[in-house]
């Protein structure tokens, strides 16, 4: 999904469940790590984490949309926008809106090595010239197995 795409996406979902144009900028902020998106005072803008579409879809990234909204409207209407607010959790409930996001599965890539000896497996998030190290149980050979990707 490219930017304009994004932003015809919340105009759209604005009109649809709020009633009310959304007249600022939605941007995707690659950055965000640990929330869905993000409704910034100031400019009135919203920032999505494009991650959560990758991983999630398209349905889920859209009550992500609507929950940012929901910050947006209350917060341009003077009302209580916070997450705490009983007007922000009427709204969220109201448009079917998630309060909180899932985590997203972290995948991280491990190196496997075993030692020819004593045949001890062990994993390396760096991979290493095997020639240059031995085994620390045995001081065997060590031997490069393969990369593999672990989800935590």
């Amino acid at each position: 999904m490219t930017e304009q795409e994004l932003q015809r996406h919340m105009e759209s979902v604005s009109l649809q469940f709020f009633h009310k144009p959304f007249l600022h900028r939605a941007t995707f902020n690659t950055r965000l790590r640990t929330t869905g998106g993000r409704y910034l005072l100031r400019s009135h803008d919203i920032e999505m984490n494009p991650r959560y579409l990758d991983n999630f879809g398209l349905a889920y990234f859209i009550g992500i949309m609507k929950h940012e909204l929901c910050h947006y409207h209350l917060h341009l209407e003077g009302k209580g926008y916070q997450h705490r607010d009983a007007d922000f959790r009427a709204l969220l409930t109201k448009v079917d809106a998630p309060r909180f996001c899932q985590a997203i599965p972290n995948t991280q890539k491990m190196h496997r090595y075993t030692c020819i000896t004593c045949d001890t497996t062990f994993l390396r998030k760096r991979r290493f010239d095997v020639k240059k190290y031995r085994c620390g149980r045995c001081n065997g050979q060590i031997k490069y197995i393969q990369e593999e990707v672990l989800e935590t």
